[in-house]
């Protein structure tokens, strides 16, 4: 039984590794849209880079988008960790 649990725990290692793996890929990843004089320029782990209007960045608004979409997923992953039951979903009853 104790094998087990050693098991599931190098598994979750390699789960958490493999997140890691991913996020700092999407850290790397760019996104760029313009239209109609609004340009933005963000990753893929949703971090807002340029924010520009008719040529113009406005940093404070940026600033406060990035707060938002951070506090948003801040929340997501709340609920998802309150669906999942969190680690202890994973590796069964003590």
């Amino acid at each position: 039984m104790a094998f087990d649990k050693l098991k599931q725990l190098g598994e979750l290692k390699k789960m958490r590794d493999q997140a890691m793996a991913i996020q700092k890929q999407l850290r790397e990843e760019k996104v760029e849209v313009e239209e109609n004089g609004v340009r933005i320029v963000m990753t893929a782990d949703q971090e807002i880079k340029v924010l520009e209007v008719d040529g113009q960045e406005n940093r404070r608004v940026l600033d406060v988008l990035n707060k938002a979409i951070k506090r948003s997923q801040e929340v997501a992953a709340k609920k998802l960790q309150e669906m999942s039951g969190g680690l202890s979903g994973l590796l069964g009853p003590k």
